[in-house]
């Protein structure tokens, strides 16, 4: 689709099997899938027909990283409550993406997210809540400090030693790449908290003039 070789991994688990798909790209590719090969890996397809999927809430994330950490939040209240993610939420009425990204990284921490540009697209289809779009951010500096509020606590963490078992299980499949500056496309199935199905598709493009 974008001019790569895609490369297909299968995993079975106890319930289902998921499916990442990623672009065959020398070394780098090896770094930034998590995903690993198995032996005569069974072949399921999405629960979910993704061409007539609609989301219900359209959100957004941000990640902003400097001098080898990146900021993330410990969710005080709301979905998610008790776990780490980046600050984001709901798109507003009338509000692009970016804008929607800057206030509620506002909101949550009290700083102003400078030149976030949009890396990743994320399509999420829940079994106890609405189904959700979420546009992905990353950002390099910020002005302001970051500040606990009633919504969430700033937390900073090294690169290398992320809280993967304190996020949603989802994030090690995509986080990574954002690591690695690569632009991503997922989409996923959860039954409750557990993933049950993924795709991600790594190397896509974003119109950052129209997020």
């Amino acid at each position: 689709m974008f001019g790569l070789t895609a490369v297909t991994f299968f995993e079975p688990t106890a319930d289902s099997a998921w499916r990442a798909t990623y672009p065959a790209k020398g070394p780098d590719f090896a770094r930034a899938s998590p995903a690993r090969t198995c032996q005569n890996p069974p072949v399921h397809s999405s629960p979910i027909d993704w061409a007539s999927w609609r989301a219900e809430i359209h959100a957004t994330l941000l990640f902003i990283i400097r001098d080898g950490e990146i900021l993330l939040i410990e969710k005080k209240r709301g979905l998610g409550a008790g776990k780490i993610n980046g600050p984001g939420g709901k798109i507003d009425p009338g509000e692009t993406p970016r804008e929607c990204v800057i206030r509620e990284t506002r909101e949550e921490l009290e700083i102003t997210a400078l030149r976030p540009t949009k890396v990743g697209e994320l399509h999420f289809a829940m079994s106890d809540v609405p189904d959700i779009l979420c546009h992905v951010f990353l950002a390099r500096d910020f002005e302001g400090n970051p500040t606990e509020t009633a919504e969430a606590k700033p937390l900073w963490v090294r690169l290398d030693d992320l809280p993967y078992d304190r996020m949603w299980k989802d994030d090690i499949d995509w986080l990574p790449l954002l690591l690695d500056d690569r632009r991503f496309h997922g989409r996923f199935v959860f039954s409750g908290e557990d993933v049950i199905w993924k795709d991600v598709e790594v190397d896509v493009h974003f119109s950052n003039a129209a997020s």
